[in-house]
């Protein structure tokens, strides 16, 4: 016989039993929230009424008009990913900054913040620059470990600039505005990027044999010719920058509408290059459509488990477990973080974010902490999932389009360096919660440690969307309780 105040801690370690056993995800979610949903109508202590919520539950998933932005960000990524973008940029800033020492690495940290802004997508930054950076980097006489690293951190830019994937998943779960989420990560963004050229510049200066300057044969000549090939690669870019991100922020369009836009501009982008092919936009269909499954059926497993672990009281275990912690809102903070910093070795972002964030939301709007705040904190944090070795899908996809000469240990032993940048991104967010909320044009603090938990959000005016996210149906289903 199961105890009542077992069944959460039961039913949340059976689950990450499944997982760990590598199980899919979506189904691990569904299984073991029916599997526990029957347990507890058997032993009275589930509701069989929870269940009749399901399809509209699920109904509710399926109309979310905020969700059909990812599949729009997709496409654009996959087009843009074979559109020859990628290849003018780099070919451009590699011979711009060619001269300095770690010029090749600044130009990789430079085109992978860009395309992080106009893709969204990790596989496709990472892809394109290490088929066409590293063979040059290693030809030079880069250090294999900072090659390899630079380009696989530079990938994983994309996670956190907007228009991110994993943004729009979290403002669906926290119930709040993709366009405040966007203006929220601008500051980190920048940050990160300023990160990652500082260390090149300081293995410049104290290691300048790992990332030297192109020789003076390899070095072309800066005129008018070069400077145009980088605005053929940049201007368009910036122009799609705008016309998805600058459309968004200033609530001219929606992010599904954005990222129509963004389709429609990538294709143009592809027409202009002279790629857009038949066989380009059905490899772009057909990837959007797996993406796109995947992230449906995932939410749709977690929300049956959401309900049934709420059923059995599990969110209250998990906040009577968070708010009890020492230190208040820096315990809650500090031990969250390490939480999902260590699930990062083994669940992929789209996992975490569906299945902890519902969980952690509540407990962090109790103790007084913006929403918009956390999310971009825990996005920040969940982009080292790309990185860790050995799990980090950003190193898989470097290994698969790697030389066989590089080592898979310089790869993993490349990654350490960067995840502890990003790393120190998330304490500067920690500590500097304005580097987020200056940009959201509304007052927000992110928490206050001295004094007592208010919402610094009760009583304003939210300029957001409303959806009816899964978020929004858990905190009813709650209420109703």
């Amino acid at each position: 016989m199961i105890s009542h105040d077992l069944m959460a801690p039961i039913m949340f370690g059976g689950l990450i039993i499944f997982l760990l056993l590598g199980y899919p995800a979506a189904f691990s979610l569904g299984a073991v929230g029916l599997f526990f949903a029957f347990i507890g109508i058997e032993m009275g202590m589930f509701q069989p009424t929870f269940l009749q919520a399901l399809p509209d539950r699920v109904f509710g998933i399926l109309s979310n008009d905020l969700l059909l932005s990812i599949p729009f960000f997709t496409f654009m990524g996959a087009i843009l990913e074979k559109c020859g973008l990628a290849e003018d940029m780099l070919e451009g800033l590699g011979q711009l900054f060619g001269p300095v020492r770690g010029g090749l690495a600044y130009a990789v940290i430079i085109v992978g913040a860009i395309l992080g802004a106009i893709t969204g997508t990790v596989a496709a930054s990472v892809i394109a620059m290490g088929l066409i950076s590293l063979p040059i980097m290693l030809r030079y006489g880069y250090n294999p470990r900072v090659a390899t690293g630079v380009i696989a951190a530079s990938g994983t830019i994309t996670q956190l600039i907007p228009p991110s994937l994993v943004l729009i998943v979290l403002a669906d779960q926290l119930g709040k505005s993709v366009g405040d989420m966007y203006a929220g990560a601008i500051g980190p963004s920048i940050i990160q990027v300023a990160l990652f050229c500082l260390f090149i510049f300081f293995l410049s200066i104290f290691r300048p044999q790992d990332v030297p300057a192109l020789p003076p044969e390899a070095r072309p000549k800066i005129d008018w010719k070069l400077f145009k090939k980088i605005l053929w690669g940049i201007v368009p870019s910036i122009a799609l920058i705008f016309l998805v991100l600058g459309t968004i922020l200033m609530g001219l369009a929606t992010p599904t509408e954005g990222g129509a836009m963004g389709s429609v501009g990538a294709l143009v982008l592809a027409a202009m290059n002279k790629r857009l092919q038949k066989t380009l936009v059905w490899e772009a269909m057909t990837s959007t459509m797996r993406i796109n499954a995947m992230v449906i059926f995932i939410l749709i497993g977690s929300t049956v488990f959401g309900l049934t672990f709420r059923g059995v009281d599990g969110d209250l275990w998990i906040e009577e477990l968070l708010t009890g912690l020492p230190g208040g809102q820096i315990g809650f903070l500090i031990v969250v973080n390490l939480f999902v910093f260590f699930l990062a070795f083994f669940l992929d972002y789209f996992e975490i974010a569906f299945i902890i964030i519902p969980l952690l939301a509540p407990v962090a709007e109790k103790l007084g902490i913006d929403l918009i705040w956390f999310g971009v904190l825990l996005g920040a944090n969940m982009q080292t999932s790309f990185m860790h070795p050995p799990f980090g899908f950003a190193l898989f996809y470097l290994r698969g389009v790697a030389d066989k000469t590089v080592k898979s240990s310089d790869i993993y032993y490349g990654a350490l360096p960067w995840v502890g940048l990003q790393l120190i991104l998330v304490a500067i967010i920690i500590f500097i919660p304005e580097t987020v909320t200056y940009f959201v044009d509304k007052p927000t603090a992110a928490f206050d440690a001295s004094g007592p938990s208010v919402d610094p959000l009760a009583g304003v005016e939210q300029n957001e969307i409303t959806v009816d996210s899964s978020a929004d149906i858990e905190r009813q289903l709650r209420e109703n309780k």
